[in-house]
């Protein structure tokens, strides 16, 4: 039971940080405005096994950003 839920944490933990990792660190949102996660998650080929966890909840994620990402503009 608790190895379960700590599987489940973690796969939780990791979901999303396509959209947080482009928009925290420096050069990996490439300049991209709109949907930078989903853009971060699909260059990463290395990652590819936590993208099918991940690319959902970064779309998600991205589409809630929308708004600041319109405010902010290209991402460093």
């Amino acid at each position: 039971m608790i190895k379960r839920l700590f599987i489940i944490l973690s796969i939780v933990m990791l979901t999303g940080c396509g959209s947080i990792i482009s928009r925290s660190v420096a050069g990996q949102g490439q300049g991209h405005q709109y949907y930078p996660g989903v853009q971060w998650d699909l260059r990463q080929g290395y990652w590819r096994f936590l993208t099918i966890l991940d690319l959902p909840l970064s779309l998600i994620v991205d589409t809630f950003m929308l708004p600041i990402d319109a405010k902010h503009g290209d991402y460093p």
